[in-house]
């Protein structure tokens, strides 16, 4: 009887990372990623949408690669440690990736109407699109000198509250 046990325990190790690459790379992020698409939470839709670029980039390279990664008896752990750092609610590596690389050197939808003064173009560039949208609708909606009475407002009680 040790010798099935101990051969069960064996197949088990050197199967481990297919077993639990399943559920790490796989599994968890399906149910994150619909969990995200009914939160309200923009930063779970960043995180697992670039979780999903990324591992589609790895299954990839692996397709690409397959005759040398054979060779590299490590390669499914570097695989599965990397996922895990993707995955993990304590890393949240693909927003990490995504804050720190894709969102500084690709950008997409940075377009602002030129309509509206130099010093309020710089700002508006510099926000998140949801802000950037939010502040166009309002000056769309009450005119660009309500928005320059807004920010004036709030830079008086700032330097009030300094």
């Amino acid at each position: 009887m040790k010798i099935g046990i101990m051969g069960l325990l064996a197949t088990i190790a050197r199967h481990f990372d297919v077993l639990i690459g399943l559920g790490v790379m796989l599994l968890y992020p399906l149910y994150a990623s619909v969990r995200a698409t009914e939160s309200p939470s923009t930063l779970e839709d960043q995180q697992w949408l670039t979780y999903w670029v990324l591992y589609s980039f790895i299954t990839l390279f692996e397709l690409s690669c397959w005759k040398v990664l054979q060779w590299l008896p490590f390669w499914a752990y570097v695989k599965l440690l990397f996922c895990l750092w993707l995955v993990l609610p304590i890393f949240h590596g693909a927003a990490y990736i995504y804050e720190n690389t894709v969102h500084k050197y690709v950008k997409i939808g940075v377009s602002v109407s030129t309509n509206y003064p130099e010093g309020h173009l710089k700002v508006l560039q510099m926000m998140s699109l949801d802000a950037r949208k939010s502040v166009e609708r309002y000056m769309d909606r009450y005119g660009v000198d309500a928005f320059e009475r807004v920010v004036v407002a709030a830079e008086r009680e700032a330097r009030r509250q300094s």
